[in-house]
């Protein structure tokens, strides 16, 4: 699938949900992927954001990521909010206390109370298939229940573009909110590629080396390592991606990315 084709299926997408949902919002993790999502959104919906920009804050990010966000923010003018469990960050709260647990007080149960609170019935994260082994079980649109859970047995059918955008699932559970994914058919390469071709989105400078390191994916300071790369352009980015054979994610908490645990997060409603 050619980049235009990508990129009309995922405007197809955010514009679909937008008319079948009352009150969507978009999750943005400062990382390549959530910060394309933007950028098909501003396409999708002639240079605007038209709902919420949410960013799940542990308060374990780097620094150049707070630096990013806040930049980019303001730049592009969309409403960005700010979502943490400050009760369990101020109980103190942290990877040291398992990153199972640690991720599902900052991340899971944050975006819980916030969407509790405000009320969301669709939320845009841009996660892809080729990420993870168990994202691959998603659906564009994923329905949650009212306990927020993913039941991964019990996912509405999606054929030739054909989409369940709200209801009940096909076992009668009531949801609790849909779960889009306008960029669930990429590869990280067509990211990239995207990035390239369009040349004015942002890409935060940790994803470039220095010092013969750089970081693939972004997560939280303390579950995030850098790897060996050499790579220092968006064009060495994209030719050490036709080759690399190390995983994406391989800079990230090991325990965290092994199929039971990612699998048990996203069942409990992990992004």
């Amino acid at each position: 699938m050619g980049l235009k084709e990508l990129e009309n299926k995922s405007i197809y997408i955010l514009r679909e949900a937008y008319a079948e949902f009352e009150n969507p919002a978009i999750l943005w993790s400062m990382g390549k992927d959530s910060t394309t999502a933007l950028w098909l959104c501003r396409k999708a919906f002639l240079g605007e954001i038209p709902f919420p920009v949410i960013h799940i804050d542990t308060g374990y990010k780097f620094k150049q990521m707070y630096e990013f966000r806040d930049r980019i923010a303001e730049e592009w003018g969309f409403d960005l909010v700010i979502a943490k469990n400050e009760e369990a960050m101020k109980a103190g709260m942290g990877p040291e206390k398992g990153k199972l647990e640690c991720c599902t007080a900052l991340k899971t149960e944050a975006l819980m109370n916030y969407l509790d609170k405000h009320r969301f019935d669709a939320l845009f994260l841009a996660i892809r298939r080729d990420e993870h082994g168990i994202r691959a079980k998603e659906r564009v649109f994923s329905p949650r229940d009212e306990e927020f859970r993913w039941n991964y047995r019990d996912q509405p059918l999606e054929m030739w573009d054909q989409y369940q955008t709200q209801g009940r699932s096909e076992k009668g559970a009531v949801q609790n909110h849909t779960r889009v994914h306008p960029i669930l058919h990429w590869r990280e390469l067509d990211v990239w590629e995207y990035i390239k071709q369009e040349k004015d989105i942002p890409v935060n400078p940790m994803y470039f080396a220095n010092d013969g390191k750089r970081y693939r994916s972004l997560g939280c300071e303390p579950c995030t390592s850098p790897i060996e790369s050499t790579a220092k352009t968006i064009d060495e980015v994209v030719e050490e991606l036709r080759t690399t054979k190390v995983a994406e994610r391989s800079g990230r908490a090991q325990d965290k990315e092994k199929a039971f645990m990612m699998q048990k997060l996203r069942a409990l409603g992990y992004m």
